[in-house]
């Protein structure tokens, strides 16, 4: 799909929202006045014309024998956002109509909504927020109350972070093997087994250096998570090294959450359960994503629905407490009953958390027919799905407690964490909210250094690979000089 944006600066909003629209085709974008004659080539138009009388919006779509276009008049003061928000809504009612399809979120784009609702909950009150989305974003009924629900339960879980508060993220980047739809750096055992010795010990070494500026800086840990990849790909022994550098290094008197990533089902042990619970580690995730046996072969998934129950009940008898499992709605050709049969065990199970993720699409396709109503199709289920989570699980005392999104979701929907009264995961709040700083550790890791009082995020990144970050060691560690500085300079 040609994109043409003429005299306007909205390029990223109009390329965002057109993909929302065609997820798996090439967006190129061309800055300057549409020069495309013939009818079959995909194409859309936008421009923006100012004179003294006002500015005008103008937006065509063209694809085979459709043919429309769209325009509004705006006063000569109108401000950018609004600017931008009405070539939004021409181009989403352009692309409603030719698709057929109404994305839930309306022109929302974004991956955090809740964050925004939450300012404008903030600056006019919970009523003034439910209709800005609805009637100017043209956000759904039903995604305008999962926003609102969600952000009052978020806002408790914010309340309990302070200036100097921090999280710590730790990065495994190795898995057993890649899942079909994975877009996370990770490496498979069979490719990179030999890089995992050395991995865990440089990585204890940076978890070690972490700790002795967090400690000079006097920051106060809230949460950990480990995650990856597969943190339980490594061994018991590994990972009992990893968390004893975190409990060494770190004042761990204040840590409310100490999370590990138990993702695959497959690389669960007796032996990895106890080394996890011995260091302190008290909530986990076990992911099945669905249990049926025939889309997890499909998904690449090594584990089997049994294997996910053998799992389960192995890390309650191991004393955990606080399991998390995660779902995904969208996946390829899993049906709604399917789905619907996947949920009901979990919430048979009764974990204190289901996290219910949408399909991030990766595959490329043709602007067809056929592709079109295979997205309609996908969708449609995508969404029935989700909605049937917003009917069940409240049901059975789960609340929405964190929301986000990510680029090419089925449908433009999203990802909801839902838990039991009192079992949120907070480090999945403070990481989406960007509440207070985390520091990174491994490779793939984002330190996010927030401003103690103030909205600024400075971002300092690991080398992604596995490879590099053992290559690249010595810069790491230089790069976390900057931690100080930027607390001398914005306070504590």
């Amino acid at each position: 799909m040609k994109v043409f944006i003429d005299n306007h600066k909205f390029h990223y909003e109009t390329e965002n929202l057109t993909r929302v629209f065609f997820p798996n085709e090439k967006i190129e974008i061309f800055r300057q006045p549409c020069d495309i004659a013939e009818e079959d080539t995909p194409f859309i138009e936008t421009r923006l014309e100012a004179g003294d009388d006002g500015i005008s919006i103008f937006v065509r779509l063209s694809v085979g024998d459709y043919q429309r276009s769209s325009t509004t008049k705006l006063p000569p003061d109108t401000p950018d956002d609004e600017q931008e928000r009405q070539l939004a809504i021409l181009l989403f009612n352009l692309l409603s109509e030719y698709t057929e399809i109404t994305p839930p979120w309306g022109i929302l784009t974004g991956v955090r909504p809740i964050k925004l609702f939450r300012r404008l909950r903030e600056s006019g009150g919970e009523e003034y927020a439910r209709s800005y989305f609805g009637e100017r974003l043209l956000v759904s009924q039903p995604k305008i109350d999962l926003s609102a629900i969600t952000e009052r339960n978020e806002r408790e879980i914010l309340k309990t972070s302070s200036p100097n508060s921090f999280s710590l993220y730790v990065s495994v980047p190795f898995c057993p093997s890649r899942c079909s739809y994975c877009s996370f750096v990770s490496q498979s055992v069979e490719k990179s087994f030999k890089l995992i010795e050395p991995y865990v010990e440089l990585l204890c070494r940076e978890i070690e250096e972490t700790g002795r500026i967090a400690a000079e800086l006097s920051l106060k840990l809230e949460s950990v998570y480990i995650g990856g990849g597969t943190p339980t790909t490594l061994s018991a022994s590994q990972l009992e090294a990893v968390m004893s550098a975190i409990n060494n290094s770190f004042d761990m008197s204040a840590c409310r959450e100490f999370t590990v990533e138990a993702g695959r089902p497959d690389t669960v042990t007796q032996d990895k359960l106890r080394a996890i619970k011995n260091c302190g580690g008290d909530r986990i995730s076990i992911n099945p994503q669905t249990l049926n046996d025939k889309i997890l072969e499909k998904i690449g998934r090594r584990h089997t629905a049994a294997d996910f129950l053998r799992a389960y009940e192995m890390a309650v008898n191991a004393g955990f407490d606080h399991i998390n499992t995660d779902l995904i709605a969208g996946l390829p050709s899993e049906s709604f009953e399917s789905f619907k049969s996947t949920l009901d065990k979990i919430a048979e199970l009764d974990p204190k958390s289901i996290t219910v993720h949408t399909l991030s699409m990766k595959r490329s396709s043709q602007l067809t027919m056929e592709g079109m109503e295979t997205l309609r199709r996908d969708i449609r289920a995508a969404e029935n799905m989700h909605l049937y989570c917003g009917e069940l699980l409240p049901d059975c005392g789960y609340e929405p407690y964190y929301l986000y999104r990510q680029s090419k979701m089925v449908g433009n929907l999203e990802n909801v964490g839902w838990s039991k009264k009192g079992s949120e995961g907070i480090y999945n709040v403070f990481i989406m909210d960007e509440t207070h700083t985390v520091l990174g550790c491994g490779a793939g890791a984002t330190t996010k250094l927030r401003q103690p009082n103030g909205p600024y995020i400075e971002r300092i990144f690991n080398y992604k690979y596995s490879y590099e970050y053992l290559n690249g060691f010595d810069e790491i560690l230089k790069r976390k000089g900057r931690f100080k500085s930027f607390y001398e300079e914005y306070g504590l």
